[in-house]
């Protein structure tokens, strides 16, 4: 069974508080951005994270390379202090997080230029229509 690994961090990009949740499951990322207003404390991102999960939107996944669990608890408390001093998002996240909106952007241009067309019909048998009763007489 494979293990899923998801890691929130939080961080100021002025003016809002900002956090990237990274889902890591069967060797693949994907990530989400959520905004949050003032700073958050911890029970509110724990209370938003039980209550908004299922509805966070994802990006697609990418590849990632695994890391072997280290056995020591010592150095995974150095690793867990390392990153907690880290400021920003992973390289990986932020590929993810790019991806997603470049996907949202074209498909955004696709609806733009799919409305414009059917407006464009929309006015050109609208003065067909008004030609063919000037036409007429009436």
């Amino acid at each position: 069974m494979d293990k899923v690994v998801i890691k929130l961090t939080v961080y100021f990009a002025d003016p809002f508080w900002v956090g990237v949740a990274e889902r890591i499951a069967g060797g693949h990322l994907s990530a989400t951005k959520i905004t949050f207003g003032a700073e958050p404390k911890d029970y509110e991102i724990a209370g938003f994270i039980q209550r908004h999960f299922y509805e966070l939107c994802f990006s697609q996944p990418v590849p990632t390379e695994r890391k072997e669990a280290k056995k020591n608890p010592k150095t995974a408390q150095r690793d867990a202090k390392r990153q907690m001093q880290q400021v920003g998002i992973g390289t990986k996240s932020q590929q993810a997080l790019k991806m997603q909106h470049e996907a949202k952007r074209l498909e955004g241009r696709k609806k733009n230029r799919e409305e414009q067309q059917a407006k464009a019909e929309r006015l050109f048998l609208l003065k067909q229509q008004k030609r063919k009763e000037r036409h007429r007489g009436h």
